[in-house]
Parts: C-alpha cells; sequence; structure tokens
C-alpha cells in the first residue's frame, strides 16, 4: 500500500490555521524534504516558494539558516511580494533571495509555485553556451518550454526583476545563464515533476557530452512530439502527487516530521 504521509500531515491542520494555507505549508516543507533527498540543496540557501491564496499577495518561503531537511509546516515564513514578514517569527528570511521569485510570482499568475536551484549538473548546463539541449529522453520533454536569461551578478537587486520576467516570458522553465535553473508550477507537485525532469535532463547532457564522439541529434519532429506527450500524460494530478511522495517513502519521512 502506498502511503501519503502528506495527506497524513495536511490532517494535523491547527487551529485558527486555514485549512488551504496549512495544505500549502505542508506540501512546501515536504518538498525541501524532497529537495535534500535527492541533494538538491546549497546549504541554507536557495528557495522553493508558494503562493498563499487571498486578497493581499503573501508566498511561504524556508527560514534563512534552517538546512532544508530542518523546515516544516509550521516554522515556514509567510511574507509579502517585498518579502517581509506578515506575521510575527523568530526567523530571519533572505530577502535578497527571494527577488527571482518575487517578479516572477507577480507578472505569472499561473506561477503559484516557484522553485530555483543550483545543482552542479544545473550550473554546468547554465554555464555552456548552447544552454540545454534536447537530445535525449528528459530534454526532449522540455523542447520550446525553456527561457534564458543573461547573468547579471548576484541577483540582489529589485530592478533586475522586469528583466527576469522579460527573459521568462511564458516558458515554465528557465536556464539562468552562469548561475542555475528556476521552475514554475501550478503547485508544489507540478513543479517538482518538471524540476525533476529538467534535473535529470541537466544530468544526462552532462554526462553524454563528456564521452568521445559526437552526440545523436533528434528531430524537432521528435522533440515537439516529446514534448506534446509529456504535458498529456494523464492522470496528471496523480503522476505528479505520486512522484513526490515516492520520494518521501525512500526517506522514510514522517507526518510528524513535516509539521
Amino acid at each position: 500500500m502506498q502511503i501519503d504521509v502528506v495527506s497524513e500531515a495536511e490532517k494535523l491542520c491547527p487551529e485558527g490555521m486555514p485549512l488551504a494555507e496549512w495544505q500549502l505549508r505542508v506540501q512546501l516543507a515536504a518538498c525541501y524534504r524532497v529537495f535534500d533527498q535527492l541533494g538538491w540543496t546549497e546549504l541554507v540557501f536557495n528557495h522553493i516558494t508558494v503562493r498563499v491564496p487571498g486578497a493581499q499577495p503573501a508566498f511561504l518561503i524556508n527560514p534563512f539558516g534552517l538546512n532544508y531537511d530542518e523546515v516544516t509546516a509550521r516554522n515556514l515564513v509567510k511574507i509579502g511580494h517585498d518579502g517581509v514578514p506578515l506575521e510575527p517569527t523568530p526567523h530571519h528570511v533572505n530577502r535578497a533571495g527571494f527577488v527571482i521569485h518575487s517578479a516572477v510570482h507577480g507578472a505569472r499568475p499561473d506561477a503559484h509555485c516557484v522553485m530555483h536551484t543550483h545543482t552542479t549538473a544545473g550550473m554546468a548546463v547554465a554555464c555552456k553556451q548552447g544552454g540545454l539541449g534536447h537530445d535525449d529522453f528528459y530534454g526532449a520533454e522540455l523542447f520550446g518550454d525553456v527561457a534564458y536569461h543573461d547573468f547579471e551578478g548576484v541577483t540582489v537587486h529589485d530592478e533586475e526583476g522586469p528583466r527576469l520576467v522579460a527573459s521568462l516570458a511564458d516558458k515554465r522553465v528557465m536556464v539562468l545563464r552562469n548561475h542555475g535553473m528556476l521552475v514554475t508550477g501550478s503547485n508544489v507537485f507540478n513543479a517538482f515533476r518538471w524540476m525533476w525532469t529538467l534535473q535529470r535532463a541537466c544530468e544526462v547532457q552532462v554526462a553524454a557530452d563528456s564521452l568521445g564522439g559526437p552526440n545523436l541529434p533528434l528531430s524537432d519532429e521528435v522533440r515537439r512530439a516529446s514534448a506534446r506527450d509529456a504535458k498529456a500524460f494523464e492522470p496528471r494530478e496523480v503522476l505528479e502527487r505520486m512522484l513526490f511522495v515516492s520520494v518521501l517513502r525512500r526517506g522514510h519521512v514522517s507526518a510528524a516530521a513535516l509539521v
């Protein structure tokens, strides 16, 4: 039997907490555990953020200074579009690190979850002039859905936000050149599915390019078919949550650990 610890933790909503926000808190805390298990960490840096529903713009972000496996539903920080906490919290927020996320959340209503990574394979691909290739199983699934943004230095200045948004346009994935990777999603599970696909594409590309001899290219027709079929996989919501929860089971993460 497949145990869904996310569903179990979602049932433990504290009194006075809106259920919709609590569910997002659980899902985001679980996502930090998933990233930790997969090695997609950068000490205490980088972020995964989600938008909290409501009239006032609000987002959940990891407490700055905690390791990914120390993030819980309760210690996540709710912040406004300016990165300032909306509620009392003993934790710090890396406001500079929210520059990318705030720009994307603000410009893309469909970007309910934003993920940013500095994995070795992702950064390696981001440093290549040709960017992400589309000649392997995973890279082909992302064909036509990848944007690029040129490196301007450490992303700490709000004025870069409009340029980031212009670079991303309507794409799901963005290669931050010389920097790392960014993925948007309709929810945590959806964003994770495509970040996993992107990470695998980067890993395969790095491995293939390390071998002697030319790579075998795919035609644009095959690439388009791969991307179309990957997006049409049904039932999508079930698949995305299944992938996510399977990682938690491998790490024996309990519902109690998430809250």
